[in-house]
C-alpha cells in the first residue's frame, strides 16, 4: 500500500471555499438550487411519441432530440439504463422508435447498429410491457399482448384487498390514466408512419402477441388477464363506463395549476394519452397546461433537446443548504436565509393521496418538485426539516411552526413495521409486483431503511425545543428495531433511493450515531467496518447499479465523488458515536475528494448514483457530486480541526 498523503489544513480549507463559492454562484435569485436530474433516454423518446400522437411536435424543437439520442448511443449499438451498463433492450427499442419518428431512415448506420443489438437480444418480443404499450399506440405491437386493467377497479371501496391506493403513488399516478388507454386500445397515425418490422425476429405469420407465462403459480394472473380480455371481446366488462368516468375525474382532479401530474413524466405523459383517448382537443386548456408542463421538464441546448423524468428543486435546495452549514457557513448567511424562506413557501398545506390511509395526519410536508401538492414525501420533508433547523431565519416563529407541522406529519406516516416509506402509509402489498402489468417491480412503496434512517437523523438533529415529542420513545424504538432487523449479514443496509448499500449504510449510521450510539454500538461498528472494507485502492468508494440484481456486488464499483462522500459521512458518524475513528480510511477518502476536485470547485462523475426503481430505472442527480463532497469535507474538518486539533495536519 502506498504511503498515505497527509490531509493539510490549507488544502482542506481551499477545497471547501471553492465548493462553497461554486454553489453560491449557482443559487437562483428566488432562493432555490436546482440542477439536472438525468435518466435514460426512454423519457425523451416517450415524450416524442406523445407529441407525435397529439400533433404538437412541430411546436417543439424535437429535431434536436435526434442529436441527443445519437450522443447517447454506445459503440455496441444500444442505449443504456445507466452509465456503462452495456446497453439495455427496451431502452434501445424506444430510442430506435423515437429516431424513426423523427424521420431517421432504418438504413442509417446508427439504426443498423441498434437493430443488430436488438435482434441479438430477442427483438421486440422480449421488451418490457411499457415499451410494448408505446409501440401498440402506433400499431407496432398488438394490443392483445398488453395486460388488461378493467376500469371498474376505480370503483372499489378503500377497504378490500385491492384498490388503486394499494399501488405506490408513482404507479397510481401512471396507472389510472392507463385504465382509459388500455380500455380504448387506440392506434394512432403518425407522421412519418413507422412499422418497426425490422426489429422482430419472427415473421408476421408466426408472430403472437401474448403475455408470457412463467410456469409458476403466478400464471394465475395471466389466466385472469385472459378472462378480462374475453370480457372485453364480448363487451361484458361490468361498470365499464362508470369506471372510465371515475378515472377521467381522478386524472382531472390531480392536475396541478402548472399542468403537472404527480411531478413525474410517466404520469404526465400517460395522463395526456388518456385525454387524447377521450377526444380532448389539443387547444383545451387542460391539455395545453399538460403539454407545457412537459416542456418545463425539458433541457434545450444549441444542439440537443432532452426531457428529465422529474425535477428536484426542493431536494436540491435542502441538501445544498445542509452542505453549506456543515462546511462552516454562518447560519444566518443571506444565501441560507433566502433558501430557507423559499423552502417555507413551498410547504404543502393541502391534503393529498396520503390521507386515504393516514386518517389522522395533518398537512405540513414537502414534495420533491416545484409543485406537487398531492404527493409530498417523507424523505424530502425530513431533509427540509434538518435544513431549516440548522439555519437562522428572520421570522423564527414561522420557522418553528413550519418545522412542527412537518414533524407531526412525518410522525403520522410511520408504517406498521416501524419504518417509513417515501409517499404512503403501509403500502406493501407485494403481490402487486407479480401482476403482468408490474414488470418493473415497482408497484408498491414499502418502508425502507434509508427513509427510516432519514427520519431518525431528523429527530436527532432537531434543535427547536419539544418538537421531537411528536415522535415518542415508542415510535423511535419501533424504528430502531426495524433498522436492526434490516441490517445485512455483512453489516450494511440496503439503499432504496440511492446506489446502493453505500447509500443505505451511510444514512443508517448517520441516524444511529445521533439517536442510539450506546444501545446500537455493535450495529454501528459492523456498518462502519463494512464501509471501510469496500474502500477502493484510490481511496474512494463506488458501487455499481448492478448490485441491485447481484448482491455479490455490494459496495463494489469505480470510485465516484458522491459515493465516496456517503462513505465518509457514514464513517465520521460512526466515529462520533463510538469514538473509534478509522483515521486511515477517512484520510484516504478525503484525499480522493481533494485530488479529484476541479479548479472551479466542482467534481465530475458519469455514473448514475440515484435510484428510481431498483433494477429498472436509475438517476443521476447532477448536484450529488457537488454538495455531498462538501458535506463530507465540512464534517471531517469539524471533527478533526476543532475537536481533535492535535491530530490535524498543519
Amino acid at each position: 500500500m502506498q504511503m498515505q498523503e497527509p490531509v493539510t489544513i490549507t488544502g482542506l480549507d481551499t477545497a471547501i471555499a471553492l465548493s462553497q463559492n461554486y454553489l453560491l454562484a449557482t443559487q437562483n435569485d428566488a432562493g432555490y438550487w436546482w440542477a439536472e436530474l438525468e435518466s435514460n433516454v426512454t423519457i425523451t423518446a416517450e415524450a416524442v411519441l406523445v407529441h407525435k400522437i397529439w400533433g404538437t411536435d412541430k411546436n417543439r424543437p424535437l429535431h434536436k432530440v435526434e442529436a441527443y439520442l445519437r450522443s447517447q448511443q454506445r459503440n455496441h449499438g444500444g442505449w443504456e439504463l445507466f452509465y456503462g451498463d452495456g446497453g439495455e433492450l427496451s431502452t434501445t427499442v424506444e430510442a430506435y422508435m423515437a429516431m424513426r419518428l423523427l424521420g431517421v431512415s432504418a438504413t442509417d448506420p446508427a439504426l443498423l447498429r441498434a437493430k443488430e443489438f436488438v435482434l441479438a437480444r430477442g427483438g421486440i418480443r422480449k421488451t418490457r410491457i411499457f415499451t410494448k404499450m408505446h409501440l401498440a399506440l402506433i400499431g407496432c405491437y398488438g394490443w392483445e399482448g398488453i395486460p388488461s386493467i378493467p376500469p371498474w377497479v376505480m370503483l372499489l371501496p378503500n377497504q378490500p384487498i385491492f384498490t388503486i391506493y394499494e399501488m405506490s403513488s408513482w404507479a397510481r399516478g401512471s396507472t389510472v390514466p392507463l385504465l382509459i388507454v388500455f380500455d380504448k386500445k387506440p392506434i394512432y397515425t403518425v407522421d412519418p408512419a413507422v412499422t418497426l418490422e425490422e426489429l422482430y425476429l419472427e415473421p408476421p405469420r408466426e408472430r403472437r402477441f401474448e403475455i408470457s407465462r412463467s410456469q409458476t403459480w403466478t400464471d394465475i394472473f395471466v389466466t385472469l388477464d385472459d378472462l378480462f380480455k374475453l370480457g372485453e371481446k364480448l363487451n361484458l366488462v361490468p361498470f365499464r363506463e362508470q369506471g372510465l368516468k371515475a378515472a377521467e375525474k381522478w386524472v382531472l382532479e390531480r392536475q396541478e395549476a402548472t399542468g403537472d401530474w404527480g411531478g413525474i413524466i410517466p404520469a404526465m405523459l400517460n395522463s395526456l394519452l388518456a385525454l387524447r383517448c377521450l377526444d380532448y382537443d389539443s387547444a383545451d386548456p387542460i391539455v395545453e397546461r399538460g403539454l407545457r408542463a412537459v416542456d418545463n421538464f425539458a433541457i434545450e441546448t444549441t444542439e440537443t433537446y432532452r426531457v428529465q423524468p422529474c425535477i428536484s428543486p426542493v431536494w436540491d435546495t435542502a441538501l445544498v443548504m445542509r452542505a453549506l452549514v456543515d462546511s462552516g457557513m454562518a447560519v444566518d448567511h443571506p444565501a441560507l436565509v433566502k433558501g430557507g424562506n423559499w423552502l417555507i413557501e413551498k410547504q404543502i398545506l393541502d391534503y393529498g393521496d396520503w390521507q386515504i390511509k393516514n386518517l389522522h395526519g395533518q398537512p405540513g410536508a414537502w414534495a420533491f418538485e416545484f409543485e406537487n401538492r398531492f404527493y409530498p414525501d417523507v424523505d424530502d420533508t425530513a431533509v427540509v426539516v434538518m435544513a431549516l433547523s440548522a439555519v437562522q431565519l428572520p421570522n423564527e416563529q414561522l420557522q418553528q411552526q413550519a418545522i412542527a407541522r412537518a414533524v407531526n406529519w412525518v410522525a403520522s406516516m410511520q408504517c406498521r413495521d416501524g419504518g417509513w416509506a417515501a409517499f404512503d402509509l403501509d403500502n406493501n402489498a407485494d403481490w402487486l409486483n407479480l401482476l403482468p402489468y408490474g414488470d418493473l417491480k415497482a408497484m408498491i412503496d414499502p418502508n425502507t431503511a434509508d427513509v427510516t434512517a432519514r427520519v431518525l437523523e431528523m429527530v436527532g438533529r432537531l434543535t427547536v425545543p419539544d418538537l421531537e415529542l411528536a415522535l415518542t420513545p415508542y415510535n423511535l424504538d419501533r424504528a430502531l428495531n426495524y433498522l436492526t432487523q434490516e441490517q445485512e449479514s455483512e453489516g450494511c443496509w440496503f439503499g432504496r433511493w440511492g446506489v446502493n448499500y453505500i447509500y443505505g449504510t451511510s444514512g443508517v449510521l448517520a441516524a444511529l450515531a445521533l439517536i442510539a450510539p450506546q444501545s446500537h454500538h455493535r450495529q454501528i461498528q459492523r456498518g462502519a467496518a463494512w464501509l471501510a472494507s469496500c474502500q477502493n485502492p484510490d481511496g474512494g468508494w463506488g458501487e455499481t447499479c448492478r448490485s441491485y440484481d447481484d448482491p455479490g456486488l455490494k459496495g463494489q464499483g469505480c470510485s465516484t465523488a458522491s459515493q465516496t462522500a456517503w462513505a465518509l459521512i457514514g464513517l465520521l458518524a460512526a466515529g462520533d458515536a463510538t469514538k473509534e475513528y478509522n483515521r486511515d480510511a477517512l484520510d484516504r477518502g478525503i484525499n480522493y475528494l481533494l485530488n479529484s476536485q476541479r479548479t472551479d470547485g466542482t467534481w465530475d462523475e458519469s455514473d448514475f448514483t440515484g435510484t428510481g426503481f431498483p433494477g429498472h430505472f436509475y438517476l443521476k442527480y447532477h448536484l450529488y457530486q457537488q454538495h455531498f463532497p462538501l458535506t463530507a469535507l465540512g464534517r471531517y474538518r469539524a471533527c478533526f480541526a476543532a475537536s481533535h486539533s492535535s491530530d490535524y495536519r498543519q
